[in-house]
């Protein structure tokens, strides 16, 4: 505690420290340390009281229910109560709500600290291999989560206007920066989803110091705008996204580099609302952009021509096929997205309160990145990319793995976690170029109708009609 005695805090630390070495195993103890994990819980000023559900325990079995298909609490509190039987410790309640409250209590700044660190690890041990023409290259995009239909996160996290009241669910916008290379979530940011200074790019400014010098951007053309390749050069990294919808093309002008490929000059807008004079005078008047056509010849694309932009002006350096390509690979973003929503199930939320929903989604970052590392770790071993391996398959390894490392001796750790990684690093994703599907469902879902009106409306008006 900020006010505590060097006695009391001595006493607080080795009681972190017992428990530390007393949590269940989880097999990411070289990405996730305790060191690591002491920290933050000291950073954030957290007290280590004498209780079942230790800060260091709830974070344990809160990543074990977020990696868990089941997701729900009392499997994950089933899995807690799993492993003191196999340690010969006094069992605790089957019921989830002693579990539930020590959730409520742990720090969002404590997941939020370990998701960042997990994410930049894997990155930063990343081999020179792995980097494209030497730059780091992070891509960002946004998406959207939604959550139980409360009235605290309808207010925090409104619905949609175009929804009736009662019928939809709050909704909440999530910007997300990834490292192409490993794949991990470097940071992220969380806000509504409509009103003023709810899009993409107002939450992406709030994520600009992951941008270092070096640094290479991909977009999608949502930010391809003056301002926001101005500000990424202010932090000195580069950017590539395709050219916005709203600004003309014209390849007779500029200094030409090639067939449909020049550099142009930018005038600098005036000066938006959003956006503080001060920021605003110390942008550059003028940019010199990058700007090349690229023609998809493949089958079954939805694009045929886009315009590229980008502040790799060099043609010789960073020729137009290798920029078209890398473009290109701007899909691994929805990729990643689609890995968080939909195989760690991040789409659907079950907080009930704005806080536990802004918790479960640093939990869900937190835990993705574990399984990226991991990835990332067997891949190198491997002779791979992380690329080539598929997250699902290892979320599903990891998940076969857990129960024994739960309850596994520490000697059998390292052997057992190196067969782990061997059994990720088997899960290689089919080479298929060019792959496009159609868009459609064959297997017809089996359901209710939809409700289309407020579920006490519905229930009344069903009263009505059973006694009638």
């Amino acid at each position: 505690m900020a006010h505590a005695t060097p006695t009391r805090r001595t006493r607080q630390v080795r009681r972190l420290r017992q428990q530390l070495a007393h949590a269940p195993a989880l097999p990411f103890a070289d990405l996730l340390t305790a060191e690591q994990v002491e920290q933050a819980l000291r950073d954030e000023k957290v007290s280590f009281r004498d209780r079942l559900f230790s800060p260091l325990v709830t974070l344990w079995v809160f990543l074990s229910q977020v990696l868990d298909p089941d997701h729900s609490c009392r499997a994950a509190v089933a899995r807690f109560l799993a492993w003191r039987a196999a340690r010969g410790l006094a069992p605790c309640s089957a019921n989830a709500g002693a579990y539930c409250k020590a959730r409520g209590r742990l720090p969002e700044g404590v997941l939020a600290r370990l998701a960042r660190a997990t994410g930049r690890q894997p990155q930063d041990q990343a081999p020179d291999g792995w980097r494209w023409h030497g730059h780091t290259v992070k891509l960002v995009d946004g998406t959207t989560v939604s959550m139980p239909d409360t009235p605290q996160n309808q207010k925090a996290f409104p619905q949609s206007r175009a929804q009736k009241p009662g019928v939809g669910f709050p909704l909440a916008r999530l910007v997300v920066v990834f490292s192409l290379a490993v794949g991990t979530a470097l940071d992220a940011a969380l806000g509504r989803y409509q009103g003023k200074q709810t899009g993409e790019t107002a939450l992406f400014h709030t994520l600009h110091s992951n941008l270092e010098p070096g640094d290479l951007l991909l977009a999608d053309r949502y930010y391809a705008s003056y301002w926001e390749i101005a500000l990424a050069q202010q932090r000195g990294a580069d950017v590539v996204c395709r050219l916005h919808q709203r600004r003309r093309v014209d390849f007779r002008r500029g200094r030409r580099l090639g067939r449909e490929d020049h550099v142009v000059v930018w005038t600098k807008p005036q000066r938006p609302a959003w956006m503080e004079q001060a920021t605003y005078d110390a942008v550059p008047a003028t940019l010199s952009v990058r700007e090349l056509r690229v023609r998809v010849h493949h089958p079954g694309f939805r694009v045929r021509v886009l315009v590229v932009v980008t502040t790799l002006l060099d043609a010789q350096a960073f020729p137009r096929d290798d920029v078209a390509i890398l473009y290109r690979i701007r899909w691994y973003a929805e990729l990643d997205l689609r890995s968080l929503k939909q195989v760690l199930q991040m789409d659907v939320l079950r907080g009930q309160s704005p806080a536990m929903v802004r918790k479960e989604v640093w939990a869900h970052l937190l835990a993705y990145n574990l399984v990226r590392g991991l990835m990332a770790q067997a891949a190198h071993a491997a002779g791979l990319l992380p690329v080539q391996l598929s997250f699902k398959g290892a979320l599903q390894v990891v998940n076969a793995f857990a129960a024994v490392l739960w309850t596994a001796q520490a000697k059998e750790l390292e052997e057992l976690c190196r067969r782990l990684r061997e059994a990720v690093a088997s899960h290689i994703v089919g080479d298929r170029p060019n792959r496009f599907e159609p868009r459609r469902r064959k297997r017809r879902p089996k359901g209710y109708p939809l409700l289309n009106e407020s579920r006490d409306r519905a229930r009344a008006r069903l009263a009505v009609t059973s006694c009638s």
